[in-house]
């Protein structure tokens, strides 16, 4: 008789609303555990995956011990520790040092959990930091052999180019690199509702001049008939705008995009809803986001994990069994 495969079971630090946990389900994992300190990603997460053990609060307070006792034994870390002090959308704002030293909280708990394998997902520029090479070693010490890979969530399905560091350990062998899952990317155009939003003029009283310098070089390049997006805020060399046939740059935590399209008065706009941003981060439709405000839900996707990416990633690193 055939004996069944034990389920690999994880603990997803840092877990935000739950796309790192959502993609690792999808790839046949079952989370236990959870743990963040925002109270809306919690209520989120909650909503999306109920028989899943959530610890609030930071994780530098949470003792690895009690989780121990609490969860029993774990196959898998998955984490994305904080990224703002990373980032370069920062720009020349000064950086925190305690929330880049989050990173550790993986290998305090890698240290008490001793799961097999571990997943950290972050901004790409988190390999700048200075102590990066120190938290490397640190994992390397522990025993875990290490690829470092940077994954565009485009080439995983997702209507979004999304680049994003990826630190994959495996205590038994040196972990597979992982290859794209889709070779024909999936355009903006693909999320976009084409029913129930409002619309205003685009040239009307009060827009900002930036706004129409935008479109209208957007319009200059794709002509009066079609419609584009505009892209709001960060360093731009591509004019401020982009084209529905291109996946969607990156979401970040600010609401950054707007749909333009042509009407018989001439043009008009509206910004991307959540449920469009939703769809640009690779989560299901079914996926609830219910708490707090537009900006809360526009911050709460920014910060999160494209799941269908987190699905790849698991499913390669968890195949190497032996």
């Amino acid at each position: 008789m055939k004996r069944r495969k034990r389920c690999v079971s994880a603990l997803d630090l840092f877990a935000g609303i739950g796309g790192s946990s959502h993609g690792a389900r999808l790839a046949g994992v079952q989370v236990k555990a959870a743990v963040d300190v925002w109270n809306l990603a919690r209520d989120t997460y909650v909503d999306n995956h109920p028989g899943v053990h959530f610890f609030g609060g930071k994780c530098e307070y949470l003792s690895a011990a009690k989780v121990r006792r609490d969860i029993g034994a774990i196959d898998l870390i998955i984490a994305s520790p904080e990224c703002t002090s990373h980032t370069c959308a920062k720009g020349s704002a000064r950086r925190s040092e305690a929330s880049r030293r989050t990173a550790f909280e993986v290998v305090r708990f890698a240290r008490k959990l001793k799961p097999r394998w571990i997943i950290v997902e972050n901004v790409v520029h988190m390999r700048s930091w200075t102590r990066y090479r120190t938290w490397i070693a640190a994992l390397e010490r522990l025993g875990y052999k290490v690829r470092e890979q940077v994954l565009n969530a485009a080439e995983f399905g997702v209507p979004q180019s999304r680049r994003r560091l990826f630190v994959i350990c495996d205590l038994g062998t040196m972990p597979p690199e992982v290859m794209p899952t889709c070779h024909q990317k999936r355009r903006a155009a693909s999320i976009i509702h084409h029913d129930g939003f409002r619309f205003s003029p685009l040239w009307t009283r009060g827009r900002a001049a930036p706004t129409i310098e935008r479109a209208e070089r957007a319009i200059s390049a794709v002509g009066d008939n079609k419609p584009f997006l505009l892209v709001y805020y960060g360093s731009d060399a591509a004019g401020g705008w982009q084209r529905l046939e291109a996946p969607l740059r990156t979401i970040t935590t600010l609401d950054r995009f707007a749909l333009v399209r042509p009407n018989k008065h001439g043009h008009e706009m509206r910004m991307l809803q959540i449920p469009e941003l939703k769809r640009a981060m690779g989560f299901p439709n079914s996926y609830v986001l219910r708490h707090g405000t537009r900006r809360d839900r526009i911050k709460l996707l920014g910060n999160a994990v494209c799941p269908p990416v987190m699905r790849a990633v698991v499913r390669t690193l968890t195949a190497t069994k032996s």
